[in-house]
């Protein structure tokens, strides 16, 4: 073979190993925003706003089913509903989980921001209790998952119990959960915060800059606040350009004696997680059944 013919097939093969090296380009905002949005069995009111309900999802049988409180994110601004985050909701009630994806007033929203963000969703939460009377869902394997602001309020949910008794926003019979999953979830509101970016939201979220709320930030801030006392389980993707990874390793050193659990996904981005139909799915699947001690046919994909 002449010389030029076996550089060309040498810088050929170069290009193939450089061309593998590169890492996949993560899913973006709008990518997200277009996975597909699957209709629920029902939809349901928990409160007098016309933001005040959830989605519920039931799988086939005869129950009862434990239930995934799914909740979405979106930097707890009104742009962003919970229609983005249908599939996993959906696909977890396909492998077994009755689902309730919730709605909530967010920053923007009449009312949304402090105190209605947590209202809302504390009693979307309590809500359970009214829908298990008519449909088969069992109130003691209850865990809430969500992504992003939405992980956030999973872990937020999950401590709420623990608030003082005497706490409005914990209210006076809240509903206990078995864990929490939370896909890349801001746990840390105070370190969050910044002029750009997500974390710009945070000082609408809380009513004002956190510096001058240090005691709305124990009351709602996963990081400030009692711990939980139930199994947590932290997934992020290793990539993950909007919530850093020093989030959840600051969060699980505050509470390292509930343990809580960190499952980083190689390669993923954010919204890679609540993408079904990616590599992420069967750590996130496993991490709901493993929380919630569910014995079910489906072992996810």
């Amino acid at each position: 073979m002449h010389w030029t013919a076996i550089l060309a097939v040498l810088t050929g093969a170069a290009a193939l190993v450089a061309a593998a090296d590169q890492p996949r380009p993560l899913m973006t905002t709008d990518e997200a925003l277009s996975l597909p949005q699957p209709a629920a069995d029902r939809r349901c009111s928990y409160g007098p706003d016309e933001l005040n309900f959830g989605e519920l999802r039931v799988p086939d049988g005869a129950g009862p089913f434990p239930v995934v409180i799914v909740i979405h994110g979106g930097c707890w601004l009104a742009a962003y509903d919970l229609g983005y985050i249908s599939s996993l909701a959906a696909e977890l009630t396909r492998s077994g989980f009755a689902t309730w994806s919730i709605e909530y007033r967010r920053v923007g929203d009449p009312g949304g921001g402090w105190p209605g963000t947590f209202a809302d969703v504390a009693r979307a939460a309590d809500a359970l209790r009214d829908l298990a009377q008519e449909h088969a869902l069992d109130l003691d394997r209850v865990l809430a998952l969500g992504h992003s602001a939405g992980g956030h309020l999973a872990l937020w949910l999950g401590a709420r119990p623990a608030l003082d008794p005497t706490d409005e926003l914990r209210g006076a019979d809240p509903l206990r959960l078995r864990g929490v999953v939370s896909l890349a979830g801001i746990t840390d509101l105070g370190a969050f915060a910044s002029p750009d970016g997500c974390g710009s939201a945070v000082p609408g979220l809380l009513g004002g800059d956190p510096a001058d709320h240090a005691d709305r930030l124990a009351r709602t801030s996963p990081i400030a606040m009692p711990s939980s006392g139930i199994p947590e389980i932290l997934v992020l993707g290793q990539r993950d350009p909007i919530v850093p990874r020093s989030q959840a390793d600051r969060y699980i050193a505050e509470k390292s004696e509930s343990r809580p659990r960190l499952v980083e996904i190689a390669g993923a981005g954010h919204f890679e997680l609540i993408d079904p139909t990616h590599s992420s799915w069967t750590a996130i699947h496993r991490s709901v059944v493993t929380v919630l001690g569910a014995d079910l046919d489906s072992d996810g994909r």
